[in-house]
């Protein structure tokens, strides 16, 4: 880890966009990769993603930009992925080269739905990447906050301590203060459980739920969270720290997240599809609540998850989002 490494992003969004912004505030060269040649050719000619934080403008002579997944995985030797969990699958597959000898950073909030595995898992058995190689980046902290350049928080997890700290160091900035962790696989299931509970709260907001039944929601949702977690990783942990707690704080209330958004959509009455729609953007948890739903049926079967099934039921099961929530208000304290 002395030697100075070669760090990628890939993917394209508003996370990736920021992750990017971080990274050339401390390197020379950071590589993207991104499926669009629209937004590549555009970002060369006006130094700014035309779909996502457009205020952020970048220099071009920091940046290798590249269509091509395996010449930015050739590239690279830590390899940061902030592609949707629903769409990794499938770009993954495009890969061709070996990536075992890499260090593969996961910024994408959920489990790979086509094998139900945790994103770090998934790129262990598949790409044969030891554990000691991987790592997690999680917040609290929003992809506009960082464009804005307010101050945000963010914890690295990794089981070898000396990766997480380099990582950590190439995030950091006047504006960006990080930790480090060795719980990877509790901070990826809270990464991907936050943003259900963030739906949770838009869905409450929409049904006209005020902040008391709100601050409600947030205290049971982090006891449920630490139930979730402890059934698939026991190992102590203190789920009141900013990567668990905070993450699910910000996530819950702030009008930046895309997840309570695509909840109070629904509570207003719109379906799945039409908020998505309208939205123009992947709310994470819609995908994040069948992983789990199927992960509670498969592994945690006499674990109480009133929210978590709440919300599947709501968009999965297509029951009426306010008898749903009338019945959840008698499940919590």
């Amino acid at each position: 880890m002395d030697n100075p490494l070669k760090y990628a992003v890939f993917g394209a969004g508003s996370w990736a966009t920021a992750i990017v912004k971080m990274l050339c505030e401390n390197l020379d060269e950071v590589g993207w990769y991104m499926r669009s040649i629209y937004t590549k050719e555009h970002l060369l000619k006006e130094q700014h993603n035309p779909n996502y934080l457009s205020s952020v403008e970048f220099h071009l002579e920091q940046l290798k930009l590249s269509n091509d997944i395996n010449e930015m995985a050739s590239y690279a030797d830590v390899l940061i992925f902030v592609i949707p969990s629903a769409f990794i699958y499938s770009e993954l597959e495009k890969l061709n080269v070996d990536i075992s000898n890499k260090i593969v950073v996961s910024a994408v909030k959920g489990i790979v739905p086509e094998t139900g595995l945790l994103v770090g898992e998934h790129f262990n058995e598949t790409y044969n990447i030891p554990f000691e190689n991987i790592a997690v980046i999680a917040g609290p902290c929003h992809a506009e906050e960082v464009a804005l350049e307010r101050l945000s928080y963010l914890t690295i997890s990794c089981a070898d301590p000396n990766k997480a700290r380099a990582i950590a160091k190439n995030l950091s900035s006047d504006y960006i203060k990080t930790k480090i962790s060795d719980d990877i696989v509790g901070v990826e299931y809270a990464v991907m459980l936050k943003n259900i509970y963030a739906i949770a709260a838009g869905i409450a907001h929409g049904l006209g739920y005020g902040d008391n039944f709100q601050s409600v929601l947030m205290s049971n949702s982090i006891r449920e969270m630490k139930r979730f977690i402890k059934k698939m990783h026991k190992i102590k942990r203190n789920i009141n720290n900013s990567a668990y707690l905070g993450d699910l704080l910000v996530t819950g209330y702030s009008t930046f997240s895309r997840n309570r958004m695509f909840g109070n959509m629904i509570g207003k009455g719109y379906t799945v599809k039409s908020a998505m729609m309208e939205m123009n953007m992947v709310a994470e948890g819609y995908y994040a609540t069948k992983s789990a739903h199927e992960l509670n049926l498969k592994n945690l079967k006499k674990t109480r998850l009133p929210i978590i099934n709440a919300v599947y039921g709501v968009l999965y099961e297509n029951k009426n989002p306010k008898k749903v929530f009338k019945k959840l208000t008698e499940k919590l304290d």
